[in-house]
């Protein structure tokens, strides 16, 4: 039926795509999937994903834990219904990601609301479903949530974000752990959240929460700042305060240079230790670490140019399409699918769109690409899709998903003529 298909219409363009959800039967390849779904797409591996969700949740063993998928690193249905199957609750930070946990089945009280800027509709809307906790992160805030609950006749349960003011090595824009951040609380202002918060009927405080930044391969610094939420959580105790949740956070990293991701189970051990000193559950809150792995970015070369010392491949997939080199300067593995026999080359791989930061590598070895070969962009479960824009309206690509040998579309490609749809002249 497919292969009547895809001869009745011809090639597909470069945006179409099947229903949504609707299994390729005959495809078994990244070529096959080209051929159906158009370039460029990201195509993820439903098996690993549960393979690294196993891993993480045997790391801690025995010791009480939660494990809640941050949905900001990828918020596809597909794999948060996963996740969930899985055992998993939610990380969200809007009021969306609430809507698409809850969608794909996500209990709510294995969901936090963590995030620096959230509304009252959100708020409201994560008090109504009855989610495990709100993350607060200022005294505004925290007066916020009280208003809505009362308003809604609830008692909100809060956490408080203690920014414990500890550097971690990695990019700046992802390090949330410094005192200038605008992320958390002071210690200070930790304590005085507290207090209000035990002292208003509309609040319950059930947890301490921390992050200190993403993409980090040192587990050290998470466990510095457990340290010091420890140090928060005795005093609250000493003051008749008494807490559920040690809330870590996430931020463990991966390898995008062939190397090795962080050790979950080293981590594992350092956090539970801390955790039971304090006789608190963990909140764990992954999402680089369990997604990036298990996502390709697929784009097909349109042209190729000859400049001093090396060849420009421009390909059809852009930095609206995945963004993290222009913005991080992230060095995804990059791969030629066939043709591996080709004499090697430095070439420059780069966009369509009008920026000299397109590009997802420059300078790097492969086998001589030519127009029409297809490229894999390695590492892109995390952070790439769900970041992606309309930049020189350019509509979003399609995303698959394989499992059991099977892919399925799990999320079409938008036609460009609805990029405007709802706009008025």
């Amino acid at each position: 039926m497919w292969a009547a298909a895809t001869t009745r219409l011809g090639r597909p363009s470069r945006r179409s795509s099947r229903s949504a959800g609707k299994d390729l039967a005959v495809v078994q390849s990244y070529e096959d999937v080209a051929a159906a779904v158009g370039t460029p797409f990201y195509a993820y591996d439903a098996d690993l994903f549960r393979e690294r969700i196993g891993r993480f949740r045997a790391a801690f063993g025995a010791s009480p834990h939660t494990v809640c998928y941050a949905l900001k690193a990828n918020d596809a249905l597909a794999l948060v219904a996963i996740a969930a199957e899985e055992g998993l609750g939610a990380e969200i930070v809007s009021g969306g990601e609430l809507s698409k946990a809850l969608r794909a089945g996500m209990p709510a009280e294995r969901i936090v609301f963590s995030g620096v800027g959230k509304r009252r509709d959100e708020i409201r809307a994560a008090l109504g479903a009855g989610v495990r906790s709100v993350n607060v992160e200022s005294l505004g805030e925290l007066d916020v949530v009280a208003q809505e609950a009362g308003a809604l006749g609830k008692v909100a349960p809060v956490s408080v974000r203690l920014n414990p003011d500890v550097p971690a090595d990695t990019h700046a824009y992802v390090a949330t752990g410094s005192a200038a951040s605008k992320f958390g609380l002071g210690p200070d202002d930790a304590r005085a959240a507290y207090a209000r918060a035990a002292a208003d009927p509309a609040l319950e405080p059930v947890g301490l929460s921390f992050h200190v930044g993403s993409q980090l391969l040192d587990p050290v610094p998470m466990v510095v700042a457990a340290g010091a939420a420890a140090v928060l959580w005795r005093e609250l105790e000493g003051a008749g305060i008494r807490l559920r949740d040690l809330d870590v956070g996430g931020g463990l990293g991966i390898a995008y240079d062939h190397g090795e991701d962080a050790a979950v189970e080293s981590y594992a051990e350092l956090v539970s230790a801390a955790a039971s000193h304090l006789g608190a559950e963990l909140v764990l809150e992954p999402g680089r670490w369990l997604a990036g792995p298990v996502g390709t970015f697929v784009t097909r070369v349109l042209y190729v140019k000859e400049v001093p010392d090396r060849r420009v491949v421009v390909c059809d997939g852009g930095m609206n399409d995945l963004i993290r080199p222009a913005l991080y300067g992230a060095r995804h593995p990059i791969s030629l699918l066939g043709a591996q026999d080709r004499c090697q080359g430095l070439v420059d791989v780069v966009g369509p769109v009008c920026e000299t930061g397109d590009f997802f590598a420059l300078g790097i070895e492969l086998p001589r690409p030519e127009p029409g070969d297809l490229l894999a962009i390695g590492q892109a479960g995390a952070y790439c899709r769900v970041m992606a824009s309309a930049y020189n309206a350019r509509p979003f690509c399609a995303e698959v998903l394989r499992e059991g040998g099977t892919f399925r579309v799990i999320r079409e490609a938008l036609p460009a003529s609805v990029l405007a749809a709802n706009e008025a002249l």
